[in-house]
């Protein structure tokens, strides 16, 4: 009866067009590397962050101190970036995970959990930073990206050839953000839904809608929608890879998934 199950479920995911990460409850670790093409996963490239675990649709960054025994990663940090990951111990200030396929219209969701913030000295600390999902990213300098910040706004940028853009930018969370006495404005250890839809239309623009179902609970609510016209930082960006992005804290992901949409939606 179970395996009849997991077959249809199969089935009605490829006939949904729905591609979600493995439900396999063996613990898995996902290390990073240098290319896409040394990825250890089908699914995921981790570009920067040391490591991503894994159990089933659960995802979690490396929470507090990287493990003694992952020495490697916290010397190589040292050495290439000790101000953004306090001397190598929290690789995890600067994490991007990006998917191996590439997409056109689609939709992607994720659940975050914010565990602890890791208040770096890092200049790099700011109010922009969140819980963000890429979308159409070519390279780390031409992407989209949608989300919430730790100053409590709502954002949806573009960045282009290294330049970002401000294309829609809304409060959300109640607070003033302060670097020193209240540096992070969003929940902790609350789940919090982020979807992003992502639309090429005819004319030739973009329009990226995000939402969010604070809690967990199933009810997505529209925050922000922004159609890049092309006359902000050059051409829009028809296609590229998803992912998600986050800085300076530990975090959870769970139920990340992505599903093909229709252009009219």
């Amino acid at each position: 009866m179970k395996k009849y199950f997991l077959l249809l479920l199969m089935c009605i995911m490829l006939v949904t067009g729905i591609v979600a990460i493995s439900h396999n409850n063996k613990e898995k670790i996902l290390e990073e590397t240098g290319s896409m093409e040394r990825s250890s996963s089908e699914e995921f490239w981790l570009n920067s962050g040391a490591y991503i675990y894994q159990k089933g649709t659960l995802m979690w960054s490396i929470q507090n101190k990287i493990p003694e025994e992952n020495s490697r990663w916290r010397n190589a940090y040292l050495k290439s970036n000790a101000v953004d990951s306090d001397n190598g111990n929290h690789p995890q200030n600067i994490l991007r995970l990006i998917t191996r396929k590439k997409w056109e219209n689609f939709q992607q969701q994720v659940y975050f959990k914010i565990n602890k913030d890791n208040l770096s000295n890092s200049s790099r600390r700011t109010g922009s930073n969140g819980l963000l999902l890429f979308t159409h990213y070519e390279d780390s300098d031409n992407l989209y990206y949608a989300g919430i910040r730790v100053d409590g706004d709502a954002v949806i940028k573009k960045k282009m050839n290294g330049i970002y853009y401000t294309l829609n930018e809304k409060k959300i969370f109640e607070g003033n953000y302060d670097r020193t006495n209240n540096p992070n404005l969003l929940p902790k250890n609350t789940w919090i839904g982020i979807k992003t839809e992502t639309i090429n239309n005819p004319d030739g623009t973009v329009t990226i809608r995000l939402y969010m179902d604070k809690g967990k609970i199933g009810y997505w609510v529209l925050l922000l929608e922004a159609t890049d016209q092309e006359t902000i930082g050059g051409n829009s960006i028809k296609d590229g890879y998803a992912g998600i992005r986050t800085d300076f804290m530990d975090v959870e992901f769970d139920n990340y998934k992505f599903k093909e949409i229709n252009s009219d939606i």
